[in-house]
């Protein structure tokens, strides 16, 4: 009868994405769930069993060692804090882990361990499946998956996962930095993300089999140099995810070949395509100083608002001046130079006349409009032109 209740419980399973709350690379997960049923968290794959309707708040916490080794136990995945406007609310929780499931694991190897203002106390399974540890639940306040130390085989590789995600290009060295983590599965990639918000992640597939405080190496044809040369894996769970690996790549590399090996044998691989990635990131900032300029534009009053328009026309005409005292032949050169500096459609570039290849620029911004025009007169080269923009007000 149980057994049929899971099963019916899986079946009636609702996915949502949660509100995302970040604060100082912290992230938090908000949720309403609107009534009963099994609803299952995109992100974290946490699952919440509901009797009715509320509102839950969760995010993860640092675990306290000592208190675990008192139990014997050690942490076997994330520690959640678990909060619900309504206490009798969830009665069911299920706990992603990282085991791999290929034979019955021993008894007792995996719990979940349960925090209050109390103590501690360790709760035992109602179901391990392949995925999740399945468990009732009192009251919510703290939980997270523990492993019998004892009982744990350690030799027995874990459910891994390869995350990657590119910096930004140093002008100075003109280097891009590609950290490499190796973490377990069921450490989320929201949470790791917010950690690295100034880089890229780069979606690939990332399951792996990794063993606990074995060697590891990275291979990467393209680099100029890895560090560190090899590394053990550490089975932790935050707060803070440290790369295994950095590798520095030189500017414009067009794609990378990246192997995780374990003493010679390869454990991950794949092809990374940096040409899209750096395409994906140019439109993610383009598309984030947009916002930051709309949000600007609604705080405005309208006398700036006016103020900034004229400013906007000025600089227009003065860049249209500067089109209109070239050539046709200096003309296409000018937009030539501007398709390879900047992500402008060629479709939109090719049959602009002078007035549409200002608009086009000014879509960047006034300022970034003049770099452009400075950029490709320099090109050119127009440099009585490149005076005119000084003159204007516009030096380089």
């Amino acid at each position: 009868m149980q057994q049929q209740q899971q099963q019916q419980q899986q079946q009636q399973l609702d996915p949502f994405t949660p509100e995302l709350l970040t604060e100082s690379g912290k992230t938090s997960y908000r949720f309403r769930c609107p009534g009963p049923g099994v609803f299952q968290c995109a992100l974290t794959g946490l699952v919440f069993v509901t009797t009715q309707e509320a509102e839950l708040l969760y995010n993860i916490v640092q675990w306290d060692g000592s208190l675990l080794q008192s139990a014997g136990r050690m942490a076997a995945g994330p520690l959640y804090d678990i909060r619900c406007s309504e206490e009798a609310a969830v009665c069911q929780l299920h706990l992603p882990h990282c085991e791999i499931i290929d034979a019955p694991l021993p008894d007792g190897l995996l719990s979940v361990v349960h925090i209050t203002d109390d103590g501690m106390s360790i709760l035992e399974p109602l179901e391990i499946t392949d995925s999740h540890v399945v468990v009732n639940v009192p009251h919510l306040s703290v939980f997270g998956l523990g492993w019998n130390v004892v009982k744990r085989l350690w030799t027995k590789p874990v459910s891994g996962q390869v995350l990657l995600f590119l910096g930004h290009l140093t002008p100075e060295t003109e280097r891009q930095k590609l950290n490499v983590l190796l973490l377990p599965r069921n450490i989320p990639l929201s949470t790791v993300s917010a950690q690295y918000h100034q880089s890229r992640n780069i979606q690939v597939p990332s399951t792996c089999r990794l063993i606990k405080d074995q060697s590891y190496t990275v291979h990467c044809p393209q680099a100029v140099t890895i560090q560190p040369k090899k590394a053990d894996f550490e089975l932790e769970f935050g707060p803070n995810y440290h790369p295994t690996f950095e590798i520095r790549l030189p500017v414009n590399t067009p794609e990378v070949t990246l192997i995780v090996q374990d003493e010679g044998q390869s454990v991950w691989e794949h092809d990374v395509d940096m040409i899209e990635e750096e395409r994906l990131r140019r439109k993610q900032e383009e598309e984030e100083k947009r916002k930051r300029e709309e949000e600007k534009k609604l705080r405005r009053k309208p006398e700036e608002e006016e103020k900034l328009r004229k400013k906007q026309k000025k600089t227009a005409d003065m860049l249209l001046d500067i089109l209109k005292d070239m050539d046709e032949e200096e003309f296409k050169d000018f937009k030539w130079n501007l398709r390879n500096m900047r992500e402008i459609k060629r479709c939109d570039l090719e049959h602009a006349d002078r007035r549409k290849t200002v608009d086009l620029m000014l879509a960047y911004g006034r300022q970034e409009a003049v770099n452009m025009t400075r950029e490709s007169l320099m090109e050119i080269p127009r440099n009585d032109l490149v005076e005119r923009l000084a003159a204007e007000g516009f030096p380089g």
